[in-house]
């Protein structure tokens, strides 16, 4: 593999500066743009990002920092997109660069509410990628726990192993362990139902479920996880492996969670706009379940929990009514 190879992390939020803090450890220098100009002046000064895991120290000398998303990508062979896929097609439309040589990698955990896709098929369609050229970062791994250097695990998804052992080879180190696959498409899905699920865990707790119920509606869910990601992409695959399973729990039950804040929230009677004022990091599952719920009209899967999570948030149906129902149609 060749040691010269560029990276650029396009995004300033926690994935994004925990993806940087890993890169960092491996090679000498990484292009990272971000929006926000004040951050990019306060890291350059004070090495740590002000607004998101704050304890994490760079070495500045490794790090091009800008605030133009043009100068990243034509900087880099590999790009790493770590931004909510709400904000995904606001930002690529700022391009004047081609991405057609490019190497795209995505940490997104979301659709794309423009497209209705998951990244990588939005790259894909919307900009003729490859899907050899195409991959994804997924877990189970919260970016807060990177910060702390504890242990974490890595899935990397590509059609082209060789380019997914690059990355992998790059993210990894003492506390990150890393393996490849080729499911782009199904640990993608995986990546955005499991914070439906992790929303649904949440307002479980909020009304007052515990721990029992909670294991009944994660063991539903990674059945429900099974059912979806089958109707949209049949292959071989096991779906108690990490980056299915594993991510499930994690987001369902980790404290760094923001999806089961969010859905906690919502169980305890916030409004859907509250909850997300209060918030200060996107609730990717929020989108989700609503793109969830409507690529399903036409698979039809068999999916009582997205139902019910798309029906509090964007029918207005009560929390508590919704889930004694749902109770019944769990087992």
């Amino acid at each position: 593999m060749a040691e010269n190879i560029k990276f650029a992390v396009i995004g300033g939020g926690s994935w994004a500066t925990a993806i940087a803090k890993m890169l960092c450890v491996n090679l000498t220098e990484i292009s990272w743009y971000m929006r926000n100009e004040a951050a990019i002046e306060h890291i350059k000064t004070y090495k740590h990002n002000p607004n998101y895991l704050s304890s994490v120290e760079f070495d500045t000398k490794k790090l091009k920092l800008t605030s133009d998303i043009n100068e990243a990508v034509a900087y880099a062979d590999y790009i790493i997109f770590a931004i909510p896929s709400a904000f995904l097609d606001g930002e690529l439309a700022k391009l004047t660069v081609s991405l057609k040589d490019k190497i795209i990698f995505s940490a997104i955990k979301g659709i794309v509410p423009e497209t209705s896709l998951i990244v990588g098929e939005h790259f894909h369609v919307k900009y003729d990628i490859p899907y050899y050229n195409i991959g994804v970062i997924t877990g189970p791994c919260h970016a807060e726990e990177v910060a702390m250097e504890r242990l974490s695990y890595l899935t990397i998804a590509c059609g082209d192993p060789v380019k997914a052992k690059v990355v992998a080879k790059n993210l990894s180190g003492n506390y990150i362990k890393t393996k490849i696959t080729d499911d782009i498409i199904g640990t993608e899905y995986a990546a955005m139902l499991k914070n439906i699920y992790a929303i649904a865990a949440g307002m479980a707790h909020g009304l007052g479920y515990g721990d029992n119920f909670q294991s009944v509606l994660m063991s539903n869910g990674i059945r429900e996880m099974k059912k979806f990601i089958k109707k949209v992409h049949k292959m071989k695959r096991n779906i108690n492996d990490s980056a299915y399973l594993g991510d499930l729990l994690v987001t369902g039950y980790s404290v760094f969670s923001r999806n089961r804040m969010f859905g906690n929230m919502i169980g305890k009677g916030y409004t859907v706009k509250s909850a997300m004022m209060e918030m200060s990091m996107v609730a990717e599952g929020y989108y989700a379940a609503k793109s969830a719920y409507k690529l399903n009209q036409a698979y039809g899967a068999k999916t009582p929990i997205i139902d019910a999570v798309y029906s509090i948030l964007y029918e207005g149906q009560d929390a508590k009514t919704v889930f004694k129902k749902l109770t019944d149609k769990l087992d």
